[in-house]
């Protein structure tokens, strides 16, 4: 096999089938430029020189990437309940031991979550609010009760049984941490009081030509780029609108709305709505706005939401305006092959504002999805009070 196939296809014939998808108005091509890159970047398989860029060194970090969206979007909740996030560590790791069926490590991993709640069920409810502890004391139960199920699939080396129980106890934890919000941890800049705002989480049906699929969308970290396709979604905007561009194990964007423009324009005043680059980096406690962070000089700082999960959501811009973004937008298709978890360029280059939580992260159905396939109708089915709108 050459050096640098991908599969059985060379690297030249993945980045013709991308050139030859930059015709037409989207703005596919700055996305397709950085997924060229992307395909070159995961396909040298030769050790990194001293000298490699710091936008090389920063797409390769250290450790296992988290590549599954909720466990993501659990993770990026802006909570302290260091027990909690102990026995949710726990579970959360046991996903590399089970693709390999390590029984062991995750045997491990149970005892020490059951011995943490054992030990420190009272830690788990730090923060509750008293109108959610009712709920949140009896999650703790079902929480107890499902560890000691998950034992019992892991002595009958119940590979599914495993897979199931940890996505239920999962789930009862998330819902846990999710009322530890108690209000909204940060104030967005004045100069975007302009913009609608998703101050917490929404989800998002969206019904398409191949079947239906779910996204979260986190305001906590994308506030004003969730905010805005919030917004959209309850106009309408994207009900009919087709998926414009479609590249196998890359991306699939829609969003471009008849005629003309290349995004939404505001009926109200007649101006497009430019909706600014919206990251938030590892460690800090609100957004960076404007500038990718490699223009910033955070080479080493990873995202909160990355694009390291299948079905992660992103705003579209042109190419050379960060700013620009306005209502298309790009799942990115995670392919572990060509795009490995952490090692790719899109990282601080576009803003992911959300992760699809359909079965398996909606992968069978964006699969299918190919240019001209279309979106019949999007529809908010929870989270829209938290949707601000420009006063």
């Amino acid at each position: 096999m050459n050096r640098y196939s991908v599969g059985d296809r060379p690297v030249s014939q993945v980045m013709g089938e991308f050139i030859r998808g930059m015709v037409g108005k989207a703005w596919g091509i700055a996305l397709t430029m950085t997924c060229v890159a992307i395909v070159l970047g995961a396909c040298l398989s030769a050790p990194l020189a001293a000298s490699a860029s710091p936008l090389t060194v920063a797409a390769l970090p250290s450790g296992n990437p988290i590549s599954n969206g909720k466990a993501l979007l659990r993770y990026s909740l802006p909570i302290e309940n260091d027990t909690l996030r102990s026995v949710q560590g726990n579970l959360e790791q046991m996903s590399n031991d089970l693709r390999a069926k390590r029984w062991g490590p995750i045997d491990k991993k149970a005892k020490k979550a059951q011995r943490t709640l054992e030990k420190k069920s009272a830690e788990l409810l730090v923060g509750v609010p008293d109108s959610f502890m009712p709920e949140a004391t009896e999650l703790v139960s079902q929480i107890g009760t499902g560890l000691e199920d998950l034992r019992l699939a892991v002595d009958d080396r119940d590979r599914e049984g495993i897979w199931i129980k940890r996505n239920e106890i999962l789930d009862r934890i998330g819902a846990i941490e999710e009322s530890l919000v108690t209000e909204f941890p940060f104030e967005v800049p004045e100069e975007y009081g302009n913009l609608p705002q998703l101050k917490g989480r929404a989800t998002v049906e969206l019904e398409t030509s191949r079947g239906t699929i779910q996204v979260t969308l986190d305001g906590y970290s994308a506030p004003v780029t969730a905010g805005s396709f919030v917004d959209l979604v309850q106009r309408g905007f994207y009900d009919n609108l087709p998926f414009i561009r479609a590249e196998n194990s890359y991306v699939l964007q829609f969003g471009d709305p008849d005629g003309p423009d290349q995004g939404f324009n505001d009926p109200k005043t007649g101006e497009y709505r430019a909706i600014p680059l919206e990251i938030m980096v590892e460690g800090d406690t609100e957004p960076l706005y404007e500038y990718t962070t490699e223009e910033m000089g955070l080479f080493k700082k990873l995202p909160v939401l990355p694009f390291s999960a299948y079905g992660a959501l992103a705003m579209a811009r042109p190419e050379s305006n960060n700013n620009g973004g306005s209502s298309q937008v790009f799942f990115f298709l995670f392919e572990p092959e060509l795009t490995p978890a952490g090692a790719n360029l899109l990282d601080g280059r576009y803003a992911v504002f959300g992760y699809t939580i359909s079965d398996k992260n909606g992968k069978p159905i964006l699969d299918k999805m190919r240019a001209g396939d279309k979106v019949i109708s999007a529809k908010v089915i929870s989270g829209a009070e938290n949707l601000l709108q420009p006063t």
